[in-house]
């Protein structure tokens, strides 16, 4: 099975990918700051055409996802003051769904994401690149500092 990758930094149509909005981008980093795990962002809007994208990660545990959720909803908020139309999930906090209208956040502890495997369930959907490779060395030596390996 082969996946395409789509490098975006701003709305662009491509082979197999709706537009794909900005603040999804922006979500998908939120949620990397806080490190959500395994991240993705998927072009969905040819696929379904109710959404352009879903941005995919998880936490460890339920307080790591509200801590995402918060840090998606504070950044975007910041960025241009979008606030999502409806959040779902919270109270459970094993899978947060945030609805931006143009785009879908799917924040889910890990146990839940393997069991629905949203990934599989839409393998047809464009994987987006979102991460700028060339920060990925900064971002490596941030994460070294922020969580020092024991013993060292």
């Amino acid at each position: 099975m082969s996946e395409e990758v789509v490098s975006v930094t701003a709305p662009l149509d491509v082979r197999g990918a709706s537009t794909i909005p900005p603040n999804a981008l922006a979500a998908a980093r939120a949620a990397d700051d806080k490190l959500g795990q395994d991240t993705v962002v998927l072009g969905m809007g040819d696929l379904i055409g109710v959404v352009d994208a879903f941005v995919v990660t998880n936490g460890r545990n339920v307080r790591q996802v509200r801590r995402i959720v918060e840090e998606i909803e504070f950044q975007l908020k910041e960025l241009d003051g979008s606030a999502p139309r409806a959040i779902e999930g919270l109270a459970d906090g094993t899978w947060v769904l945030m609805d931006y209208g143009d785009f879908v956040v799917h924040v889910f502890a890990e146990e839940t994401r393997s069991y629905y495997d949203l990934e599989h369930l839409w393998s047809s959907a464009p994987r987006v690149r979102w991460r700028d490779e060339a920060a990925l060395p900064e971002r490596a030596q941030q994460l070294a500092v922020t969580w020092p390996i024991p013993g060292e």
